[in-house]
């Protein structure tokens, strides 16, 4: 077969975390149903995981076009990759698992008789190490970043932080102190919502070094990808233009996915990228409960919480008199709480349920879920967003202390508790959110969730501008 008439073929690497590889799926799946060849390359931890827990393997049978490849992160099989470690990974993946990509790249391995060498790199943008390699062998690359606009434009203003004086600060300062120089964001930013490494007081902070390269970065690529859609995060997408003028907004990616297989079948389709067991027990349990009356509470991948916060969030939740569906990983909490008092489990019996992962898509999308207690990762975010569902914010870490602010601040779906973890304010603000003021929260969470499925429609603007990034692919 003549090369030339075969299609693009689009190396796609995401950063080896759930959150990433999720979302990044999504793209690759879009991308095989506009015709486009995708090579897949995740780390062998990944892939351990991903074929023991997802269905990974027959989701993509239906797509000649795509094959999952791997590469190792260089690091031990034993390793955590998160919490305290998970920048050893970051280290690791710019020193050994560069090398390998290029040898990859170049070893002839990625084609074949039907299928061209690769014609272009989609990475994560934070692995600025891929640029690198694509310019060594002479590919396009395309970044894409799987976090919010909104904290995207805040790593790309880290450099004028430091020299406004605004940064460093540490966590004994006063948190509540306005942030002024991030354009777009002066009236309603605190210190609180800068991400949690801001708080360090210190610029030789790791975190500091890896984000604060952003604005140079990722204009070095072709174009960006981002997940989210220009009715959501319209100012601030204006900023961030002014560096990337290639900007494709092409999310909810999860969201996107399902209309574009809805438009190919009659069926919906259910895929899972999960890392995790996921319980199913759950929709069941969900399908007894009344309409809107159940609080969904996920603290997403990674977060880990103590043993002291863990109790706090039950007697909060058992206290509020709310029905709850709690997810409590089997690593969550950091010690093994004994001696469970009795009020707690007689609450939880009566009106909650806990299990160790959810098929989250599937719980916010069920009529009995009224609301969602979450970490403020994007992939949960946008979830909810599409959904409706008015959300409680207890950020973790990295984007989430932005999204959260974002959340309750500027478009009003919800509240946001960061910095707090205390039985009698968790009580009180699941009443808030569930009782006290569920009308006014439901009305702009429905307003958004309109907004968010008319970008995907025909001529939307996350609908064209997947059109035109396929385009823009292939003239590659």
């Amino acid at each position: 077969m003549n090369q030339e008439t075969l299609p693009p073929h689009v190396l796609i690497f995401p950063l080896p975390l759930q959150g990433p590889v999720n979302s990044m799926f999504k793209l690759a799946e879009l991308l095989c149903l506009s015709g486009l060849h995708v090579t897949f390359l995740v780390t062998d931890h990944i892939h351990t995981r991903l074929l023991k827990y997802s269905n990974i393997q027959s989701r993509f049978n239906a797509y000649p076009g795509f094959r999952l490849e791997t590469i190792s992160d260089g690091l031990p099989e034993n390793h955590t990759r998160s919490g305290a470690e998970l920048m050893e990974m970051f280290d690791s993946l710019k020193v050994k698992t560069k090398i390998l990509l290029k040898d990859l790249l170049t070893s002839g391995k990625l084609n074949s008789d039907s299928r061209r060498p690769v014609t272009c790199i989609i990475s994560d943008g934070i692995m600025g190490y891929t640029c690198d390699v694509a310019n060594d062998v002479g590919l396009p690359i395309i970044y894409v970043r799987t976090i919010s606009a909104c904290c995207l434009w805040v790593f790309f203003c880290l450099p004028k932080l430091i020299e406004s004086g605004e940064l460093p600060f540490s966590e004994d300062d006063d948190l509540d102190t306005p942030i002024k120089s991030i354009p777009g964001m002066e009236g309603f930013f605190r210190r609180r919502d800068l991400p949690m490494f801001c708080r360090s007081g210190d610029l030789s902070d790791p975190n500091v070094n890896l984000y604060l390269p952003e604005v140079t970065e990722n204009a070095r690529a072709h174009g960006l990808i981002l997940n989210t859609f220009d009715d959501l995060e319209g100012p601030i997408l204006a900023q961030i233009r002014a560096f990337c003028p290639k900007l494709y907004t092409i999310g909810p990616l999860h969201s996107h996915l399902k209309y574009k297989l809805l438009g190919q079948s009659s069926s919906s389709p259910t895929s899972s990228n999960s890392l995790w067991k996921e319980d199913m027990s759950c929709i069941t349990w969900l399908d007894s409960q009344p309409t809107k009356s159940v609080l969904y509470v996920s603290f997403g991948s990674l977060a880990v919480m103590t043993k002291e916060q863990y109790m706090e969030f039950w007697h909060g939740l058992v206290n509020s008199g709310s029905r709850f569906l709690w997810v409590i990983r089997p690593d969550a909490v950091n010690t093994d709480p004994t001696d469970i008092p009795l009020e707690l489990s007689k609450g939880t019996e009566e009106r909650g349920y806990i299990i160790g992962w959810a098929p989250q898509e599937e719980v916010l999308a069920h009529r009995a879920v009224g609301g969602f207690l979450t970490h403020s990762g994007w992939n949960s975010t946008l979830e909810s967003v599409i959904e409706g569902v008015p959300m409680i914010c207890w950020p973790y870490f990295l984007d989430q202390q932005v999204n959260s602010r974002y959340v309750g601040e500027v478009w009003k779906l919800g509240l946001d508790m960061k910095d707090t973890c205390d039985r009698v304010i968790i009580e009180k603000t699941v009443r808030e959110l569930m009782e006290d003021r569920k009308d006014e929260f439901r009305k702009s969470a429905d307003e958004m969730a309109k907004f968010a499925k008319q970008c995907l429609m025909e001529c939307g603007s996350s609908y064209s501008n997947l059109e035109r990034l396929v385009k823009d692919i292939k003239s590659m």
